[in-house]
């Protein structure tokens, strides 16, 4: 059996219902999504409860709040990582926190 995770990143202009991928291995199966903001990651991450996912990976642009944020709207159900940066530069040298919450 085949772990399925995913991985959610952060782009102001993506649109999580299009802008997604699935990348299979005979060991992973990982679904990669692009949200907008926190709201959006938080309505995937919901969604990906449902799917039975265990385990998810954020972006370095989720700040500890943006964290915060999906831990709880996974209820502590799924395991979240994540890539941690100060400042991220897919995000104009900003933080998900400063440009989200």
């Amino acid at each position: 059996m085949s772990l399925k995770a995913a991985f959610l990143f952060l782009s102001p202009q993506a649109n999580s219902l299009e802008n997604k991928c699935l990348i299979k291995t005979p060991d992973v199966e990982l679904h990669v999504i692009g949200c907008k903001d926190y709201k959006d990651a938080c309505e995937v991450a919901k969604k990906l409860l449902m799917e039975n996912i265990a385990a998810i990976e954020l972006c370095g642009g989720f700040g500890n709040l943006g964290t915060a944020e999906i831990v709880k709207a996974v209820e502590n159900k799924i395991p979240v990582g994540v890539v941690r940066f100060d400042i991220h530069p897919g995000l104009n040298n900003s933080g998900g926190d400063q440009l989200f919450m």
